[in-house]
């Protein structure tokens, strides 16, 4: 931040202008990502039975408005000196360092994104796209700086500056658009078809049925509930005995390790069908077909016979 505040004093340049104040955003949002990731990790307690993770989404929400408003002061400054130009000077030494401080940023974002995806942390993922933003318009800044070097259209300074605004502003946008819906519990798709896949590959005959399958993630921390459809004539023990093997299959076979609240219901008449058993001594219907189990019909509130 410092280094392009630097520049700009240099070249009087609004488009380094744009880099120097968009950098101002990345030191406050840093700062407040660095608590919550502090937060996130606290174990869980009485007032928290869930964990602290989603203070994750609250910090990667804060992100993204500050970045959104850093572009739009950024598009409204360099409109103003559009029509009002001033004159700007050494701009080979401004894009020197932009230059610089963007290959800095590009290495720091790369490492945070796959920090975050490795973690699954969603603060490290933005605080990673932030600084990958930052590269990336350093990148078009230091163009366009060159550009205006050899055509001497000084014009054209505000003009890019306001191209990389409105570019700041989409991303703030995208990032606000995630974390508002890991704050409402927005389900988590990508991580719905890998469980649905799993238990497709792995389903047991008496696993007549998965349906109303969610799953959602605070912070580190992945929930899945479910309703799984097994024989009505099971026992406790027997109904709790396949119960954890569906639990110990997604945690050897997920990515990450997921908590799993499943509901069992008995099978109905119904069901026989599309229920496998063989040693069934209460069938009232020939086994006809095995429906698959896909992300349509395995999230519906409903069983399959329903559908």
């Amino acid at each position: 931040m410092l280094a392009k505040f630097v520049a700009y004093f240099i070249t009087h340049s609004n488009a380094i202008l744009t880099d120097a104040a968009e950098s101002i955003v990345n030191v406050l949002a840093s700062s407040f990502a660095f608590y919550s990731i502090y937060l996130a990790t606290l174990p869980k307690d009485e007032n928290h039975p869930y964990g602290h993770g989603k203070v994750e989404f609250f910090s990667a929400f804060v992100e993204g408005i500050l970045i959104a408003i850093a572009g739009v002061i950024i598009v409204f400054k360099s409109s103003y000196d559009l029509v009002f130009p001033k004159e700007i000077t050494q701009l080979y030494e401004g894009a020197a360092i932009i230059g610089l401080t963007g290959v800095l940023n590009l290495l720091v974002g790369l490492y945070l994104i796959n920090t975050g995806k490795k973690h699954r942390s969603i603060t490290l993922e933005a605080d990673g796209k932030h600084l990958m933003t930052d590269a990336i318009t350093s990148a078009g800044l230091v163009i366009g700086i060159i550009l205006i070097q050899i055509t001497q259209i000084f014009w054209l300074d505000s003009a890019i500056s306001i191209a990389l605004g409105c570019y700041i502003v989409y991303n703030g946008y995208k990032l606000t658009r995630r974390s508002v819906g890991g704050l409402m519990d927005e389900s988590n798709v990508e991580l719905v078809k890998d469980i649905v896949a799993i238990l497709q590959n792995n389903r047991e005959e008496t696993w007549i049925d998965v349906h109303n399958l969610r799953a959602q993630q605070y912070g580190a921390d992945l929930h899945i509930d479910c309703h799984i459809t097994l024989p009505y004539y099971f026992d406790l023990n027997q109904v709790h005995h396949e119960i954890s093997a569906i639990d110990q299959l997604i945690n050897v076979k997920a990515e990450h390790t997921t908590e799993l609240f499943i509901h069992a219901d008995p099978c109905l008449p119904a069901c026989c069908n599309y229920c496998k058993m063989s040693n069934c001594n209460v069938r009232k219907e020939a086994f006809q077909k095995e429906i698959p189990w896909t992300v349509e019909n395995a999230t519906k509130n409903q069983k399959h016979f329903d559908q």
